[in-house]
């Protein structure tokens, strides 16, 4: 049987910690290409055994996990929620705080402070017991273990002095319950803000969620977009989004294609037009037919890249999960190790001794080191995406701060790809009203920028038609085409002689025909990206397989000074491995006919093209024509990072002060509690603030 892709919703996951005992148990059963996101609650994996996913979903669910079939349909029961818990569980600790300030003798009395730290205690043993259980089980403990240990030994300490009457220095109920509290608002704060950092895939979701009107014998049925089908015919009104992808078969509208460009300027679409579902219908009506539904939908495919995009660990990460993994055994062991030296070594007595072993377990947060990279790289992947920029791995993210050379291809990348025909020579005896019919018949067949200017360029001339039996394009060379009669022609760049003024020949057999020489104008922003990528330290390369003299010229014109023209495909890729040797190289192309390069480069760019070549063959999709979304690109990269280098900062430094600091008696665990719970909430706050960061 052939490996399968299984798609899991996983809830009850709440850290980095949690997903990784998730994935060490779906190791030891022998499953590959594991990716366990916590945030989206989705767990990914391929096996070639139908039987063994069953076994997959009893596993996850025996660390405390519960698998669900549909995230969108699925609802917590009224006590599963954690806003629930919290109310609970603050109605019963507020009087208990209230007795240390409020001169009423019945708070004091041990028995109702039993009587009201009891439900807070059962709630926080079965919420944090359960949690602490499972990820025992999974071999990478949590966080909740220490919470667990240390709220059930303020408990059952307070219990004994309690049924043994030793009076109120044994009486701790107000810190099993406070700590219990104070933690679960601490897990609401987090599981909100978590939630906002995969606000931008959830809102990419909610775009397909969407009605289509459908025809049908003549009248109008409104279905659901996931039920459209390739070849139906629907109708598209102003203000409604259009629900999947097709072509225009009549009318006329401006179409608002922000959420895949980031470009907020309407986009004017009539007959024949593609069309791309999500997009909204500002003004006009549209008639169109489906062509791709469901997961074949370019919207789809982003949604899809960007859940792999936030599921790829930069390495930074790696240090991160590693101390995550042996953070808590060493937490429990410094634990313990203060409760024996502050008993037998500082004679601090029981309880003091008890209380510095608590309040160690309680500050201490291993969550904040394995939010601090998740959660930057999902708010600075989605900023990402608003913008139009489409990154594939927080990976890439890493990978482009310390990025040396940018080689930009030419032809639609630097230049608009809009060509014209500057003069054609023919050679003698040759028909010019004939070359211009060959050149048409056989650039008509190509989607190639050039091909496209010649046959727009000619169209409005006399030419003869010519009927062609076959054409076949040749990456990066050209056209070879063989008419009715058995005549073979070659139209392209390739190496032909030592022209330097035409870059484009016409052969008939063999022999040429005619030269055509063809100019495209460099777009207007790009020297000032050259001038912004010199400024951030980075080397622009011009790699083309145009003429040497043209490259050159375009090159002088906006301050690229490495220039490498007339490079084949394979050549190209000679020229990237080079750069490479002398540093990290990033590959800027149309995604087409510069795929092999593009998966040569450590990071390769598609500028301007949402094909399926050019998500196979880059890494980042720039949907933006706009030349400055690179510069964005970097800014968002390098921001991303320093984002992750700050978290991970603060959630080492609050631990390494945290804990001596609570070892030696400093810090009452209520204080641990309240420090602890914040904790995370500062790493996904800063996080979160990369949505609205000035970044330049």
């Amino acid at each position: 049987m052939a490996e399968q892709l299984i798609e899991l919703n996983v809830t009850g996951m709440h850290c980095n910690n949690c997903a990784l005992s998730v994935h060490k148990l779906l190791e030891k059963k022998g499953f590959h290409d594991i990716s366990v996101d916590f945030a989206s609650e989705e767990v990914k994996f391929t096996t070639d055994k139908s039987d063994s996913v069953e076994d997959a979903i009893k596993g996850i669910e025996s660390l405390g996990y519960k698998v669900i079939e549909d995230a969108s349909l699925h609802h917590e029961k009224f006590y599963e929620k954690i806003e629930n818990k919290l109310i609970f569980c603050a109605i019963f600790t507020i009087p208990l705080l209230l007795d240390m300030v409020l001169p009423w003798p019945f708070l004091h009395n041990p028995y109702v402070q039993l009587a009201l730290c009891i439900p807070v205690f059962m709630v926080g043993f079965l919420h944090f017991g359960k949690s602490a259980w499972g990820s025992l089980k999974g071999g990478v403990p949590n966080m909740d273990v220490l919470i667990f240990i240390g709220s059930v030994s303020a408990f059952v300490y307070s219990l004994i002095g309690t049924m043994e009457n030793l009076g109120m220095r044994y009486q701790f109920y107000e810190t099993c319950a406070v700590i219990i509290t104070l933690v679960l608002l601490g897990n609401l704060f987090e599981k909100r803000s978590v939630t906002q950092t995969t606000s931008a895939v959830k809102d990419l979701v909610k775009i397909q969620q969407v009605n289509a009107n459908r025809m049908v014998n003549g009248g109008i049925e409104i279905i659901s977009a996931k039920e459209v089908r390739p070849g139906d015919t629907l109708i598209v009104n102003t203000g409604d989004k259009i629900p999947v992808d097709g072509d225009v078969l009549s009318g006329n509208a401006s179409v608002n294609e922000s959420m895949l460009t980031g470009e907020s300027i309407p986009v004017e679409k009539g007959k024949y037009d593609k069309v791309i579902g999500g997009t909204i219908v500002e003004h006009g009506n549209l008639t169109m037919m489906a062509t791709k539904v469901g997961s074949n939908t370019v919207l789809s495919q982003i949604i899809e890249l960007m859940k792999k995009a936030q599921g790829a660990k930069p390495p930074i990460q790696k240090t991160g999960d590693r101390v995550a993994a042996i953070f808590v055994p060493a937490v429990i062991l410094v634990s313990i190790l203060t409760f024996l030296l502050a008993y037998f070594v500082g004679h601090a007595g029981l309880q003091h001794a008890l209380m510095n072993a608590i309040a160690v377990l309680v500050i201490s947060c291993p969550c904040a080191m394995g939010l601090a990279t998740p959660t930057a790289v999902m708010v600075g992947l989605g900023r990402a995406a608003k913008n139009g920029i489409l990154i594939k791995g927080g990976d890439t993210v890493e990978a482009v701060t310390s990025a040396k050379y940018i080689v930009f291809d030419k032809t639609g990348t630097l230049t608009t790809g809009k060509f014209s025909i500057n003069h054609i020579e023919t050679e003698p005896g040759a028909d010019i009203e004939n070359i211009r019919g060959i050149i048409t018949a056989i650039e008509e067949r190509s989607s190639h920028p050039i091909a496209r200017s010649l046959v727009d360029g000619l169209k409005s001339l006399p030419q003869k038609k010519l009927i062609l039996k076959s054409v076949t394009e040749e990456k990066g060379l050209g056209m070879r085409a063989e008419d009715v009669h058995g005549n073979h022609y070659f139209l392209g760049s390739g190496k032909t002689g030592d022209d330097k003024m035409f870059n484009v020949h016409l052969y008939k057999n063999h022999t040429l025909l005619a030269r055509i020489d063809i100019d495209d104008e460099i777009k207007p922003q790009a020297a000032v990206l050259v001038a912004s990528l010199k400024k951030m330290g980075i080397v622009p390369v011009l790699l083309s397989g145009d003429k040497q003299n043209r490259c050159e010229k375009v090159a002088r014109a906006i301050g690229i000074d490495e220039v490498h023209g007339e490079k084949l495909p394979a050549e190209k890729l000679g020229v990237i491995d080079m750069y490479r040797k002398k540093g990290e190289t990033i590959m800027v192309g149309d995604g087409i006919n510069d795929a092999p390069a593009l998966t040569q480069a450590d990071i390769g760019v598609s500028m301007n093209d949402s094909s399926q070549v050019a998500i196979q063959s880059a890494k980042v999709i720039l949907l933006n024509a706009d030349l400055f979304s690179l510069v964005k690109f970097l800014q968002i990269s390098r921001h991303t990072l320093l984002t992750i280098k700050q978290n991970l900062f603060w959630a080492f430094a609050y631990n390494i002060v945290a804990i001596p600091v609570a070892a030696f008696g400093f810090l009452n665990p209520m204080i641990g509690a309240l420090a602890m719970a914040f904790s995370d909430v500062v790493v996904i706050g800063n996080s979160l603030r990369l949505k609205i960061k000035r970044i330049n």
